[in-house]
């Protein structure tokens, strides 16, 4: 049984990354993240990895899914309520499973080797055993996960499994922001992260882009004292296993009707923090688009938006409207923000932003 984040590779060493909670009996819906050297070779100066023996590289944005699509069409899956091939692994075609609670309690056994292994024990003394947090709820994904880290350059990537933990996590990272002496600051507390960076998106602003991303609190910045170094830190919020419920087998139909541009009222945030981001929603204006009276939810598929509003605020959402039939005969229409045509046009964001956390 895998859930979202723990890492699937192949036989052809293609490193996929299970995504989200809802996948085929026969399967998993994933996102390809990294491709050995002899496969794919990436100009991005951000995408190499090595492990001392190989070399990989990372796929950014929508690039790894018109990879798969045009040299590994095996790895695109049919998911038959859509009625098209997504990216996604066959359980035949997993030739090994990473799981990042088993890979930190495994990092974890051992003295740190080098400068971030080190950080990484800091970071998690400090925020989960300093206050009192279970161990076995987190673990590590990205390079950390796959031992092909960086030990002066990666980032600290942490997943926390469950809305509880969740939820203290973030009240304990805001607590450590606002204590200067804690080594701890807010990733998006400025916009360095993004000065200077080819903006693509067209409905969102690079500043309302940070104001949405500060107050997430998952993105964080450590100041190790002994390498001497500022590290990115985020925390992945993942279901915990009593939470997750597969929807595949629920779902008859999804079908597109087209594009629509509308403002929402959120009602229920609870799936937020999660892959995919689900808004439980009510109407407040259709700007453009098809007009139909039972609009009941977001489903955001892109990590940007992710935790992007909360309940009771207005948001503008643009992106693909879709009509869900139920295997019982229900049926609802939801906006659905994914890869694909249009990505960049795509937004969900608060329509009047205020000081909330």
């Amino acid at each position: 049984m895998l859930r979202d984040r723990d890492a699937i590779i192949t036989k052809e060493g293609l490193i996929f990354r299970v995504f989200g909670y809802t996948h085929p009996p026969d399967g998993f819906i994933c996102d390809a993240e990294y491709a050995p050297s002899n496969l794919f070779k990436s100009a991005n100066p951000k995408a190499y990895r090595t492990d001392g023996a190989k070399v990989f590289y990372k796929f950014y944005e929508d690039e790894g899914w018109q990879f798969v699509e045009a040299n590994f069409p095996h790895h695109m899956i049919l998911h038959e309520p859509l009625g098209r091939k997504v990216v996604g692994v066959k359980c035949h075609n997993v030739a090994v499973v990473k799981k990042p609670a088993e890979t930190l309690k495994t990092l974890l056994k051992k003295e740190p080797k080098d400068a971030l292994l080190n950080a990484l024990q800091t970071v998690l003394n400090i925020t989960v055993l300093g206050f009192g947090l279970p161990m076995e709820d987190f673990g590590v994904f990205g390079s950390l996960l796959q031992g092909f880290y960086h030990p002066r350059f990666s980032d600290i990537d942490i997943t926390v499994y469950g809305e509880k933990n969740l939820k203290r996590i973030r009240e304990i990272l805001r607590e450590l922001y606002t204590d200067k002496s804690s080594m701890f600051s807010n990733e998006f507390e400025d916009d360095s992260s993004i000065r200077g960076k080819a903006w693509r998106f067209k409905n969102i602003s690079p500043n309302e882009f940070v104001w949405h991303q500060r107050r997430k609190i998952i993105y964080g910045i450590f100041y190790d004292r002994d390498s001497k170094r500022a590290i990115k830190v985020e925390f992945e919020p993942v279901k915990s296993w009593s939470e997750i419920n597969n929807e595949y087998s629920q779902i008859k139909r999804i079908t597109r009707e087209g594009w629509i541009k509308a403002y929402l009222h959120i009602k229920d945030d609870s799936d937020a923090p999660f892959m995919p981001s689900i808004y439980h929603v009510e109407t407040v204006k259709v700007i453009e688009g098809p007009k139909v009276g039972d609009l009941r939810r977001i489903v955001s598929y892109l990590e940007e938006f992710r935790m992007q509003a909360w309940n009771g605020e207005t948001v503008y959402v643009e992106g693909n409207l879709e009509k869900v039939e139920l295997q019982d005969g229900r049926c609802f229409h939801q906006i659905t923000l994914t890869y694909g045509p249009r990505y960049y046009e795509q937004v969900l964001k608060v329509a009047e932003p205020k000081a909330k956390n």
